[in-house]
C-alpha cells in the first residue's frame, strides 16, 4: 500500500478540533494583524450547527463575545440553610453563551478571511512532532497534513492513579423551562442554591432567568460518580414545585442540557512537544475546582497568539498558571473526596465573609498573596489542615 500523499501546503498553524478552545484560537488569531498573513488550518470531525451547550463567565471587561449573549447579569444570588444574599457584581457581569452562537460566529470570523484560514471536516487519528520544523497530522480518511505548530483540543487520555491524584466529576442535568406566569426575577442568576440535600456530596441548583417566565434550571453536584437520570429529574421537579411553587402542568421543557466535566489534579501538560501545544481540557483549562472553563480557554488563546505574534513562537510558559491555584484546587478536590458535603459549609463561609468581586478575583486565579490569606481565613481551617496532610503524605484523602 502506498503511504498517504501530504497536503502540499505548510501551514503555520494547525488546530485541531472546532470545539471552544480550538475555536477560541481561531478567533484569537483572525483578531490579530501581524499574523494575518499565517496560513491556519482547522481540522474538525464534526458539522457544529447544534446548540450542544451553553457557557457562562464572568468578566470585568469587554469581551470579543459580549454581543453574543443569551443573558447578561449584574447580581448574583448565593443561598444555603441560615445564609442568602444577591451580590451586586459591581463592574462584573455574569454572561452565558449558547453553542451554536459561539460556533456560528467563529465559523464566520475564518470565512472572512478566506486566504488565512482552511476547515476541513475529518478525524485526526495521529499527530507527530517530526522534530525538525513541522508537525504532521494524518485523518482516518488517509490524509496528511503539515504545520509549523499544532495546537491540539482534544480530549486528554488520562489513566487513573488514585493513590496519587483525586478525581471528581461536576456533572449536571438542566431543563431550559417556559413557566404559565412570571416566577424569575431575571436581574438575579442563582449563582448556587446549596438549601437542598446533600447527601454526603455538594449538590446545588443554579439557574439563568432569561426573562420572569424563562429560565434555565440545572441540578449540579461534585462527586466521583453520576446518578441514575431519574434522580437529576426528581430533584429538579422537587425544586420547581418547593422553589418556585411550579405544578407540572404550569411549565414546559424546551431544552434539555446534559454534562460531566472531569475535575482532578492529575497533571494535564500544556504541551506535548515544543511543536504540538495543548488547549482546552487537554491544557487543564476547566478550572479543578469549580469547572468553569471559558473565560480560561479565552486567557490561554491571548496569550498564545501574544507570543506568536512578538516572536514567531508559543510561549515558553503556555498557560502562566501559578503554582499556589493548583495547591489550592487540590485542597478542595481533596475536601469533596473526603467529606463533600463540607463543601457547601466552606462556600457559605467564603460567601458570607468575602466581598464578591474577592470570590470572582480569587476564582479567576487573580487573587495577591494577601488576598488569598484574607480568603483561607474566612473559612474553617480544619477542613483544610487535614487534606494539607493529604498532599504532604502524597496520597489523597479518603472518607
Amino acid at each position: 500500500m502506498n503511504p498517504p500523499v501530504p497536503d502540499p501546503i505548510l501551514y503555520d498553524y494547525l488546530i485541531v478540533g472546532g470545539g471552544a478552545s480550538g475555536l477560541s484560537l481561531a478567533c484569537h488569531l483572525a483578531q490579530e494583524p501581524r499574523l494575518a498573513d499565517k496560513r491556519v488550518l482547522l481540522i474538525e470531525a464534526e458539522a457544529k450547527d447544534q446548540n450542544d451547550r451553553t457557557w457562562s463567565f464572568w468578566a470585568d471587561q469587554p469581551t470579543p463575545y459580549d454581543a453574543l449573549a443569551a443573558g447578561e447579569w449584574s447580581k448574583i444570588a448565593f443561598r444555603a440553610p441560615g445564609f442568602e444574599r444577591v451580590f451586586d457584581l459591581g463592574r462584573y457581569r455574569y454572561r452565558t453563551i449558547r453553542g451554536l452562537d459561539f460556533y456560528r460566529f467563529a465559523h464566520q470570523q475564518m470565512a472572512a478571511r478566506p486566504a488565512q484560514f482552511t476547515v476541513v471536516r475529518a478525524q485526526v487519528q495521529n499527530l507527530r512532532d517530526t522534530h525538525r520544523t513541522e508537525v504532521r497530522a494524518t485523518t482516518s480518511d488517509g490524509r496528511e497534513f503539515v504545520a509549523r505548530y499544532a495546537f491540539d483540543s482534544r480530549p486528554p487520555i488520562v489513566e487513573p492513579d488514585s493513590n496519587k491524584y483525586r478525581y471528581q466529576l461536576q456533572h449536571f442535568v438542566g431543563w431550559e423551562i417556559e413557566t404559565t406566569r412570571p416566577v424569575f426575577d431575571p436581574a438575579v442568576v442563582e449563582f448556587m442554591d446549596f438549601r437542598g440535600a446533600q447527601h454526603h456530596e455538594a449538590r446545588f441548583m443554579y439557574v439563568l432567568p432569561f426573562t420572569a417566565r424563562r429560565a434555565l434550571i440545572e441540578y449540579t453536584l461534585f462527586s466521583a460518580e453520576r446518578l441514575p437520570p431519574a434522580e437529576y429529574e426528581a430533584a429538579l421537579i422537587d425544586y420547581l414545585r418547593q422553589n418556585l411553587g411550579l405544578t407540572p402542568d404550569e411549565y414546559r421543557v424546551v431544552e434539555r442540557e446534559v454534562g460531566a466535566i472531569p475535575m482532578m489534579d492529575h497533571p494535564l501538560p500544556a504541551a506535548a512537544s515544543a511543536r504540538v501545544l495543548h488547549l482546552g481540557t487537554r491544557a487543564g483549562r476547566a478550572k479543578p475546582s469549580t469547572g468553569y472553563a471559558f473565560q480560561r480557554m479565552q486567557a490561554h488563546s491571548a496569550r498564545l497568539v501574544a507570543a506568536l505574534a512578538a516572536t514567531g513562537h508559543p510561549p515558553q510558559d503556555p498557560t502562566g498558571d501559578r503554582w499556589q491555584f493548583g495547591l489550592f484546587d487540590t485542597l478542595l478536590l481533596d475536601i469533596m473526596q473526603r467529606r463533600g458535603e463540607t463543601v457547601r459549609d466552606i462556600f457559605q463561609r467564603l460567601f458570607e465573609r468575602n466581598p464578591v468581586q474577592r470570590i470572582l478575583r480569587f476564582l479567576d486565579e487573580e487573587t495577591t498573596w494577601r488576598e488569598n490569606l484574607q480568603i483561607m481565613l474566612s473559612v474553617e481551617s480544619g477542613p483544610f489542615v487535614r487534606s494539607i496532610w493529604h498532599v504532604l503524605r502524597g496520597r489523597p484523602g479518603q472518607r
